[in-house]
C-alpha cells in the first residue's frame, strides 16, 4: 500500500454553515482502492469522525462501503492497493508496515466485522480470545485479562458472563457472538470504532439488541463510531451524520436529520422513496431503475446519471464535485439546487387496476394447514446412538390461503417459518396434522398426482444466485420446468418470451448466464421460473432479504402486480416487518414452532394483541431520525430459548414484558399453561396465543 500526505478532501471539512468542533479522531482524504489493474472500488473518499461522533455510511452494494472500511484498518487482501490518506489523531496509517499497524488494531482503533462467526476463532473459547487482546495490548496478566474479560462480557448484556467466558463461538446465536466482536472492539478503549453491517444477518430485535449494546460502548469509551450499514432506519436512530455513497464516491454527507429530510442528491432521494414502512399508510416503494456500474467503470461524469430521472447532459461532462446545500450539508450533484422538496423526482408506481373478487369467506381456499408438526429428534452418544431429545420446529400450527391473497408469516429466525413452508412443499403426510392443497390432502397423493398438483404450486426461494443453474443460460432455465410437464419446444420458446416480459426483462437476458445478472435480475428470472408452468400459489422464501433497498422495492411491486393480473395466491415466509406489511393481506407470527398471532395485517399492525408481535414491531427502526430519537423503545430482552426444551406453559414468558407484571394467579397461568390460539370477542378475524392479550 501507498500512502501520500493530504489536505482534508471537501467531504472531511467543516461545511459553511457550521462551527468548528474538536479535531477529528479519524479523518479520511482521498482514499483511492484497487483491487486490480482496472477494478476500481474506492475513487476519492473524504470523511472525518470527531469525538463521540457516530456517522453512518449507507449505499447499494458495491459502492465501496467495505472497501473503504478493510483499507482504513490496513486489512485489504494481497494484491489490493491503497491510496491517499487515513489519519488517527493525527497520525498517518496509511502505507505502515503490518506490524505497525498491528500495534495500533484493536488498542486505538477497532472493528466490527459483519460475520461474528468467521471473524473469531472456533478453537478458542471467546473469553480467553478477548483476553488475548488485553494482555497483547494493555500487558495485562493472564488473570486480570481474564477477569477484564468477563467484566466485558457483563458489559454487553451476556447473561452469566463468568460462565459464558468459558464457551466457544458456535456455542452462541448470532446476536450474542456480535455482542462478542463488540466487547472485543472495546477491550481496550479505543478511540475509534468501524462497524461493518453489524445487524445485517440478524432478526429486527436482536438487531435492536446489539444497537443498544454499541451504544452502550460508545458511552463507556467516548469512541468515534463509523457505521457502515445497508438499512437507512438503523441509521436514522443511531447516527449524529451521514454519508451516502454511490460508485466509490460520497454523494451526500451531513446531519441525519437533515439528509433524511431534505435529501439534494436524486440517489439519495430514490433510496428513501424505496424503503417499505411499517407504520402509517400503505404506499408503493418506488424503486430506483437500472444498477450501479462496474466498478471498471470510467470517470465519465456522474456515475448515477444513467439511472437518474432528472439528468442532463452536462451531468456527463465531468464528476461533480460536492457543493454545500444546508447547514453542514453536501451533496455532489450539479442539479442539487433543483432537487429540494422535490420528492416526485421518483413518482409512485401506479399499480394495475384490481380487480373486483367477492369477500375472503366466499372465496375457494388454495391451502388449508391443520396442525402440522416436524419435530426433529436429537442422537447422542460415540458408538451406540440414543434417543436425547427433540426440536420441535413445528408444534401445532393451522392457518388457510385463499384465492388471490397473500398471507405473510414473520417470526425471529428458528421460530419455524421455513421449515413450515417446506413441509407444505414436499406433498407429502406429515409427521401430525394435515396439509391441503387445493382441496386435495398431501398425505393420499398418488405420484402421478403429485407431479401434477406442483403444476399450482411453485416456490421463489431466498438466494437467487443458488437456486439457479450456474451452467445453463436463463432460456433453458425458464424451459426446464414446461420441458419437465411435456410442453412441446417450440411452445416452450414462445412461453420463455413470455415469462421474459412478465417479469419485465428484456429478451436479451435469455442468453447470459445467472453470474452476468445483478441481483435483482437473478430474483427476477427465480419468479419466472415459478411461473412457467401458470401456478396459481406461490410459496415465496424470504425472497428480497439478499436485495438492496432499492432493488427489493422493485421485486416488491414486481409481485403485487402479478398477483392482481394473474390472481395468485402468495404464502411469504420473511423477517422484514416492512416487507410484509406492502403486500400481506393477512399475517402469521409464530414463536417456537408455535402460531402466537393470526389476523388480518391492517388491524394486526395497528393494534397487535400478543406481547411478542408488539416487540417485533416496536424494534423495527424507521427512517425517521426524528421518530426514532423520540420512541427509543428498550429492546426485547434475551434470545429465543432453545427449541429442544422450551419453557414449561407459555413458551414466550421468559422474555415477556407483560408477564413481568402480572400477579398471583394471572402469572401462574402463563408458567403451567401454553396458551392455545383463540379468537378475541371484539375480533372475530383475529386468533392470539396468550392468556392476557391486548394488555399493555
Amino acid at each position: 500500500m501507498n500512502g501520500r500526505e493530504a489536505g482534508p478532501g471537501p467531504f472531511a471539512r467543516t461545511a459553511p454553515g457550521t462551527a468548528p468542533g474538536p479535531p477529528p479522531v479519524l479523518e479520511i482524504t482521498d482514499l483511492r482502492v484497487t483491487y486490480e489493474p482496472g477494478v476500481r472500488a474506492v475513487r476519492g473518499l473524504d470523511f472525518s469522525v470527531g469525538p463521540g461522533e457516530v456517522l453512518g455510511v449507507v449505499g447499494e452494494s458495491g459502492s465501496g462501503k467495505s472497501a473503504a472500511a478493510l483499507a482504513a484498518v490496513g486489512l485489504l487482501p494481497p494484491g489490493a492497493r491503497a491510496e491517499g490518506s487515513v489519519r488517527l489523531r493525527g497520525r498517518e496509517l496509511l502505507g505502515r508496515p503490518d506490524a505497525e499497524l498491528s500495534r495500533v488494531r484493536g488498542k486505538d482503533l477497532a472493528m466490527v466485522f459483519q460475520d461474528p462467526l468467521s471473524a473469531l476463532t472456533p478453537v478458542h473459547t471467546v473469553g480467553d480470545q478477548i483476553a488475548e487482546t488485553i494482555r497483547v495490548h494493555a500487558g495485562a496478566t493472564r488473570a486480570a485479562a481474564r477477569a477484564r474479560a468477563v467484566e466485558l462480557l457483563d458489559l454487553v448484556g451476556i447473561p452469566d458472563a463468568a460462565r459464558r467466558a468459558r464457551a466457544y463461538p458456535h456455542e452462541f446465536s448470532g446476536g450474542m457472538r456480535q455482542r462478542v466482536m463488540i466487547a472485543m472492539a472495546i477491550a481496550n478503549d479505543p478511540v475509534a470504532i468501524i462497524a461493518d453491517e453489524p445487524t445485517t444477518a440478524l432478526d429486527v430485535t436482536i438487531q435492536a439488541q446489539v444497537l443498544e449494546v454499541l451504544r452502550v460502548a460508545k458511552e463507556t469509551t467516548g469512541a468515534a463510531i463509523v457505521l457502515i450499514a445497508h438499512d437507512l432506519g438503523v441509521v436514522a436512530g443511531f447516527a449524529d451524520r451521514v454519508m451516502v455513497m454511490y460508485a466509490g464516491r460520497a454523494v451526500e454527507s451531513g446531519p441525519v436529520g437533515e439528509v433524511y429530510a431534505r435529501p439534494r442528491m436524486p440517489y439519495t432521494i430514490g433510496l428513501l422513496k424505496s424503503l417499505p414502512r411499517v407504520a402509517g399508510p400503505r404506499v408503493r416503494p418506488v424503486p430506483v431503475e437500472g444498477a450501479p456500474p462496474p466498478a471498471t467503470a470510467p470517470d465519465d461524469g456522474c456515475a448515477f446519471a444513467p439511472r437518474c430521472p432528472i439528468a442532463e447532459p452536462r451531468c456527463r461532462d465531468a464528476v461533480p464535485p460536492p457543493v454545500p446545500v444546508g447547514p453542514g450539508h453536501l451533496a455532489a450533484c450539479v442539479r442539487a439546487d433543483a432537487t429540494e422538496g422535490r420528492a416526485e423526482i421518483f413518482p409512485v408506481p401506479v399499480p394495475p387496476p384490481a380487480p373486483r373478487r367477492p369477500p375472503r369467506d366466499e372465496r375457494p381456499v388454495v391451502l388449508e394447514v391443520d396442525g402440522l408438526v416436524r419435530h426433529h429428534p436429537i442422537y447422542g452418544g460415540t458408538f451406540l446412538k440414543r434417543r436425547a431429545g427433540t426440536v420441535r420446529a413445528v408444534d401445532g400450527i393451522a392457518f388457510d390461503v385463499r384465492e388471490g391473497e397473500t398471507l405473510g408469516v414473520v417470526g425471529e429466525s428458528g421460530c419455524g417459518k421455513t421449515t413450515a413452508l417446506m413441509e407444505i412443499l414436499r406433498l407429502a403426510a406429515p409427521q401430525e396434522g394435515a396439509v391441503t392443497v387445493f382441496g386435495q390432502d398431501t398425505a393420499a397423493l398418488t405420484a402421478a398426482r403429485r407431479k401434477a398438483l406442483r403444476r399450482d404450486l411453485q416456490v421463489v426461494f431466498q438466494d437467487p444466485f443458488a437456486s439457479l443453474d450456474p451452467r445453463m443460460r436463463v432460456a433453458s432455465i425458464l424451459a426446464e420446468p414446461l420441458a419437465a410437464h411435456g410442453v412441446p419446444r417450440a411452445r416452450r420458446r414462445e412461453r420463455v418470451r413470455e415469462l421474459l416480459d412478465l417479469v419485465g426483462l428484456d429478451p436479451v437476458y435469455a442468453g447470459r448466464y445467472p453470474h452476468g445478472l445483478s441481483g435483482g435480475q437473478r430474483q427476477r428470472v427465480g419468479i419466472a421460473r415459478a411461473l412457467a408452468l401458470e401456478p396459481r400459489l406461490l410459496l415465496l422464501d424470504e425472497p428480497v432479504a439478499a436485495l438492496d433497498v432499492s432493488v427489493q422495492a422493485g421485486i416488491m411491486n414486481l409481485l403485487a402486480d402479478l398477483q392482481t393480473r394473474l390472481g395468485l395466491a402468495y404464502l411469504l415466509v420473511a423477517h422484514d416487518l416492512a416487507v410484509v406489511r406492502q403486500v400481506a393481506d393477512r399475517v402469521a407470527v409464530m414463536y417456537q414452532g408455535r402460531l402466537v398471532e393470526l389476523g388480518a395485517a391492517d388491524a394486526l399492525y395497528a393494534a397487535p394483541a400478543h406481547p411478542y408481535t408488539r416487540a417485533l414491531l416496536d424494534a423495527v427502526p424507521s427512517p425517521d431520525p426524528a421518530r426514532e430519537r423520540r420512541r427509543r423503545v428498550p429492546p426485547l430482552p434475551g434470545d429465543p430459548p432453545d427449541p429442544a426444551a422450551p419453557p414449561e406453559g407459555c413458551r414466550f414468558r421468559p422474555r415477556c414484558p407483560r408477564y413481568a407484571a402480572l400477579d398471583g394467579d394471572r402469572r401462574r397461568l402463563c408458567e403451567t399453561t401454553d396458551p392455545e390460539p383463540h379468537r378475541p370477542a371484539r375480533d372475530a378475524d383475529r386468533r392470539v396465543a396468550c392468556h392476557h392479550p391486548g394488555e399493555r
